[in-house]
């Protein structure tokens, strides 16, 4: 009698291991991981040998070595005869992120007004919107930095022929020299002032946000938010007595001494950065505002909404959902263009440290790989922030 006619479970066809998906995929997996880690290997043993060909010492022992070359910008205190590479990475990754969180913030405001303006209903708004962003997006960046570099800023007045302009700033061809801060005693509460400002404003937006997610009441955040974040540390700073005063510059017959300056190199990089960058936001801002449909304008106008109230409330909240996603490429892409600056001479990272550094000590191994872990990790913090952000503004199905 067969298993089938005696009730008994039948067994299953033995499946040779060449046909069985899961035997292929596992060993296919294995070749390639000890393929890729044969690669590493002999990519690091070709790398030892070369250096030890030419004599060059590897690791970071070099770190600790008097740099010996000075930096015209530094955040932090550097000098060319006892700072050593160490600071000067320091230095550099510092102006790199300096110019990049500037960069980006004038660049989503200059982006977003442009990207509006380009859908008005005024011709000349509109055509001067599109063809700012058709002209500026279809040059090269490179071109771009050095036309604000030489055109423009190198063209300024020497020293002696300094443009004045009011708070007792002058503009030339070596920057901007504007009034230094400098900040008395106890001038840190005013600094806690602004920080709880920050966080009580925080507090207050979402409570306003749930009350009318209950309710359906608005309550005046903008009001409270500038209250804390100004009004209280306006209220503390004249409390205690104004701790603050300004080192004017004083203009000499070759130079101009005192106050703080800002370089024209700087001033070239931003400029060419935002500019550059503001026209590819613009036209993603101008995309997720037409992905929202006209119906929702409509619906508002029937509500007795005002055309700006309506942008504000209903086209920006929901256009935000298509913009973020694209706007976050923008951002990376402003970090990284960040690394032309040593076409205009401004002292990045990749300037001082890829360049400068690498001259000197040889080691590009270790310089470059430092450095592209720098950028990579700049760049994985931006997508994070941007994904968490994209998740609040994500529409929830209830």
């Amino acid at each position: 009698m067969s298993q089938v006619q005696s009730g008994l479970p039948s067994e299953k066809p033995r499946v040779s291991p060449i046909n069985d998906p899961r035997v292929r995929s596992f060993v296919f997996q294995a070749v390639l991981v000890a393929v890729i880690g044969f690669m590493f290997y002999e990519a690091f043993v070709n790398a030892r040998e070369n250096l030890e060909r030419q004599k060059i010492a590897s690791g970071l022992g070099f770190w600790d070595n008097t740099a010996g070359f000075p930096i015209s910008q530094s955040l932090i205190a550097y000098s060319e005869a006892t700072s050593t590479y160490g600071q000067a990475f320091w230095v550099g990754l510092l102006n790199t992120l300096l110019v990049a969180v500037i960069g980006i913030i004038l660049a989503t405001l200059l982006g977003f007004v442009v990207g509006v303006a380009r859908l008005s209903k005024n011709i000349l708004v509109a055509g001067t919107a599109r063809w700012y962003v058709e002209v500026i997006r279809n040059l090269p960046l490179l071109l771009q930095l050095l036309f604000w570099y030489n055109a423009v800023l190198k063209a300024l007045p020497s020293v002696r022929d300094s443009a004045r302009l009011p708070f007792g700033t002058y503009l030339n061809n070596r920057g901007m020299f504007m009034p230094s801060p400098i900040t008395g005693e106890r001038f840190e509460l005013v600094t806690f002032a602004f920080l709880a400002g920050i966080v009580g404003t925080v507090i207050y937006r979402r409570w306003a946000r749930k009350r009318q997610e209950a309710t359906g009441q608005q309550s005046p955040v903008g009001l409270v938010t500038l209250g804390l974040v100004l009004g209280l540390p306006l209220i503390v700073f004249f409390g205690i007595g104004m701790p603050l005063t300004f080192e004017y510059p004083a203009a000499g017959r070759f130079n101009i001494s005192g106050g703080m300056v800002v370089q024209p190199e700087f001033l070239a990089l931003l400029f060419g950065l935002v500019i550059y960058t503001g026209a590819f936001i613009a036209e993603v801002v101008r995309a997720g505002i037409m992905a929202v449909s006209r119906g929702q304008t409509e619906a508002a106008y029937a509500l007795g909404l005002r055309p700006n109230m309506t942008t504000k409330l209903i086209i920006i909240p929901q256009a935000l959902r298509v913009i973020i996603p694209p706007l976050t490429s923008q951002y990376l892409n402003l970090t990284k263009n960040s690394s032309l600056a040593v076409f205009v001479g401004y002292p990045d990272l990749a300037n001082v440290f890829t360049g400068t550094v690498l001259n000197q000590t040889g080691q590009a191994i270790e310089v470059v790989g430092i450095t592209m872990l720098v950028y990579l990790t700049i760049s994985l913090s931006t997508s994070t922030f941007m994904n968490w952000y994209n998740q609040r503004k994500a529409l929830v199905e209830r």
